[in-house]
């Protein structure tokens, strides 16, 4: 028979319909098998639907799947929605659609799109962070973290949008207006759920000891954290009242020469009697009310503020008065929400104090502080520094320590620049917050058996003009009695945000049928940590430490067995339009897979975007590129056109085979898919050159290949009355004897320039190997009659002979 061109469009929907009635990509129930569980940072379902660069990471991780389902393991990879969040709300408000319809629409599209992959999900484990028999559990966590005092309502201050009347993320926030609207968008303060992550700050860092994460990961994740060692000062005011710092440096206190409150420190308002300028205190307030935390502490922007004219700061190390300012690159919600200003040795402090003429006073020794010519402020002799002169840096900061504590005006002190979790949303939709307000109990949790609390109907999805969540219209849901003492209450109107239900659906997955707990402890047992987990690097610092958070909280009450949540962590660089720029509708620039898909199949998708680059850089889209890898899914399908009688591997073709079985391995578990697909297409080349394949060699090719292209291998094997199906089968191995070649060329220089080429053992030693090159017959006419200077032997490579 001969075989033409290979149909993608009459062969991938067959098989992908055949592995989903058979089931062979669900895990299995029984825990007989070493497990593998690997995972995708689940998707949320946008209107606009995939393009190709969501395909990259559940390819990668596909086909790492299916390689450990072909060596023995029960694999669990699954896939589910995270569906709740604003850009579904945005589009419900402006389409006057309830957005649990646009929900539907937009998984019906994904799904489809994504089936169309070949990946090989476990679709009987399918979650939608929507479903309330999903957010009940999300509901639940909570209330365990609000009776264990990690969730707590605190005032705080927002940014609020003059026009959509509502509570913004910083990200939301653009050049002070909203980026919705364009509409101004100034601080207010505002009650809002949080959760107290910074209980964790610690372990979060101490833990990525115990995980597989990148350097690059493991850095993001402790530079948010921001763990710093060092001390808070108290200075006394010309009021009375004491001015708290955090400094890592309590060793330069003389060399404070003024001190920076935020503009939203409490004590400016205790203050407000004795401020003799309180009307510029309070334009600048506003000013900064404008700006995201983003915008006020970029370090490259020019530094404004206002002195608090008739109250001043005192220096405890020498009772000097020292002006205090306000400044918007101080954040209240950092540290003491004040700092003291070392200007002669830090460039921040000393550019401010340049600006508004401060003194400025060096205080370890070295360098032109007045021309911001610091020296090493880590090292050195301190200097103008009264009981610290002479002392080296480590020694000041040693001995500043002792004496603050026995003067009693400054405490040792760790500090973290991680804030708590701003858990509220003033949005319909999200998960509702298990609470009710009770005017007698206070804030009180729901009863379990209460769970779900359903998220209701309404007519509008639009904030109300307070700035409250919609659902604060729904008085009949609204108003509830209080579960403890049965008198009237009120139920909380915020909604949880889009990170709740993402912090812990990988839980969900192990058992996603459960109504008696989130999980069944002896599945969990068995799956956890998750074995590998593949995201973008911009959720590093937000739903990757989120969800550590979470799992660390339930392995605290002994809800999961582990630790850490996953064992392995990997992330992928995106997929940038033909124009090296990101893919966006803006740029015109995006690519549809749909229209890969209809015109070069699903394979070939799916090979192209492993083989256009490094996994974990970024890489421009290429068309041409695409029909190449085309090209290669045609020459595998026509191999079927060399197949001659004869079983197993042929002695000429047994070291590109075992050489090509070991590479894709390796190269597979060390995300090297491009270098993988490389190697089978050189072992393409060395078939075709051999002009014949038998049908064990198609049966090993076929099976290397069928991870990256699924449904052309299936197809070859179906057309070739293989038994079985290919991901039914056993994942090829080699033999290291048989990956070393049996003749290996060398080349034979002498005095540097080549004069002979010889092929040799392999293993051919050096002794040996210097044998044969002088046997050579042009070698010893070049040798002959010389003295030999030296000898070198390479094996495997090249022997140079130096004469005179």
């Amino acid at each position: 028979m001969k075989y033409e061109r290979y149909d993608h469009t009459a062969v991938e929907k067959k098989w992908q319909n055949r592995w989903e009635q058979a089931g062979v990509f669900h895990a299995a129930q029984s825990m007989d098998k070493p497990k593998f569980y690997a995972l995708i940072e689940f998707p949320y379902p946008s209107g606009q639907g995939l393009h190709v660069g969501h395909p990259r990471p559940y390819t990668a991780l596909d086909i790492v799947a299916r390689k450990r389902r072909l060596q023995g393991y029960n694999v669990l990879y699954p896939i589910g929605w995270d569906a709740f969040g604003l850009p579904t709300e945005n589009y419900a408000i402006k389409n006057h659609i309830h957005p649990a319809i646009v929900t539907k629409k937009n998984v019906e599209r994904f799904k489809q799109q994504i089936q169309s992959l070949g990946i090989s999900f476990d679709w009987s484990r399918e979650i939608n962070t929507t479903d309330p028999a999903y957010y009940k559990w999300t509901q639940w966590i909570f209330l365990q973290l609000f009776k264990h005092g990690l969730a707590y309502k605190k005032e705080m201050s927002v940014n609020w949008c003059t026009s959509c009347k509502c509570v913004l993320a910083n990200e939301e926030v653009v050049d002070g207006v909203c980026e919705r609207c364009g509409s101004e968008v100034v601080h207010k303060v505002k009650s809002q759920w949080m959760l107290k992550i910074t209980e964790y700050a610690q372990r979060l860092i101490d833990d990525l000891d115990l995980v597989d994460y990148p350097e690059r990961v493991k850095a993001q994740q402790k530079n948010w954290i921001g763990r710093s060692t060092g001390a808070e000062v108290d200075f006394g005011t010309t009021v009375g009242d004491q001015l708290t710092v955090f400094t890592t440096r309590p060793d330069t206190l003389y060399g404070v020469t003024y001190m920076v409150m935020s503009p939203e420190h409490p004590l400016i308002e205790k203050w407000s009697g004795q401020i003799q300028n309180l009307d510029e205190v309070h334009a600048y307030q506003q000013e900064a009310a404008k700006k995201s935390e983003f915008e006020r502490t970029e370090l490259a922007k020019e530094k404004t503020g206002v002195r608090l004219k008739g109250v001043c700061a005192v220096n405890p190390v020498g009772g000097k008065e020292i002006p205090i300012f306000i400044s918007d690159y101080v954040l209240v919600s950092y540290g003491t929400g004040a700092i003291m200003a070392v200007p002669g040795h830090d460039s921040r402090d000393w550019e401010f104090a340049k600006k508004f003429d401060l003194p400025i006073i060096e205080v370890v020794q070295g360098g032109n502080v007045e021309e911001q010519a610091f020296t090493d402020c880590a090292t050195g002799t301190m200097v103008n520094s009264g009981i610290l002169n002479g002392l080296s840096v480590e020694e000041a900061k040693v001995r500043i320590k002792e004496y603050m504590q026995e003067k009693g005006f400054g405490r040792e002190k760790v500090n973290y620049k991680l804030r708590d979790w701003v858990f509220s949303r003033q949005r319909y939709w999200g998960e509702p917050i298990p609470i009710v307000q009770c005017e007698k109990c206070g804030y009180v949790a729901l009863p379990e058996s209460e769970l779900p609390l359903r998220l209701p109907e309404v007519e509008s999805y639009e904030p109300t003009d307070n700035g409250e969540s919609p659902l604060a219209h729904m008085t009949e849901w609204v108003n509830t009695a209080c579960p403890c003492c049965g008198g009237p209450a009120k139920r909380e109107t915020d909604t949880m945000p889009q990170w709740a239900g993402s912090s812990w659906y990988f839980l969900r997955y192990i058992d996603p049928h459960n109504t008696e707990a989130l999980a069944d402890r002896g599945a969990m047992d068995y799956w956890l940590p998750v074995d590998w987990y593949n995201g973008g690097m911009e959720h590093t610092t937000l739903h990757l430490l989120y969800s550590r958070f979470w799992h660390k909280f339930l392995y605290d009450i002994g809800v999961v067995p582990t630790a850490e949540p996953y064992a392995k962590r990997t992330s992928h660089g995106m997929i940038l339009g033909e124009n090296g720029e990101k893919m966006s509708k803006s740029r015109g620039n995006v690519v549809n897979p749909d229209d890969v898909v209809r015109e070069f199949g699903a394979d070939t998708l799916r090979l192209y975007e492993m083989f256009i680059g490094d996994f974990e850089k970024a890489a421009p889209w290429s068309t041409t590129s695409v029909k190449g890898c085309r090209r290669f899914v045609e020459r595998y399908w026509n191999l079927q056109n060399l197949l001659i009688d004869g079983a197993g591997i042929r002695p000429e073709m047994e070291s590109v085979f075992h050489k090509t079985i070991k590479k894709v391995g390796e190269d597979v578990e060390n995300l090297k898919f491009n270098t993988a697909i490389a190697a089978l297409m050189a072992l393409m080349n060395e078939i075709s050159g051999n002009g014949s394949i038998t049908r064990d060699e198609l049966k090993v090719f076929t099976l290397l290949l069928n991870p990256f292209a699924p449904h052309v291998t299936e197809e070859v094997w179906a057309e070739q009355d293989f038994e079985g199906m290919v991901c039914q089968q056993a994942w090829p191995v080699y033999d290291e004897a048989k990956c070393v070649d049996a003749l290996v060329e060398v080349v034979v220089q002498v005095n540097g320039k080549v004069r002979a080429r010889v092929s040799v053992p392999a293993d051919t030693s050096k002794e040996g190997l210097l044998e044969l090159a002088k046997d050579q017959e042009k070698i010893q006419a070049e040798i002959s009659g010389k003295t030999i200077v030296k000898e070198i032997s390479v094996p495997g490579k090249l022997v140079n002979i130096v004469v005179r």
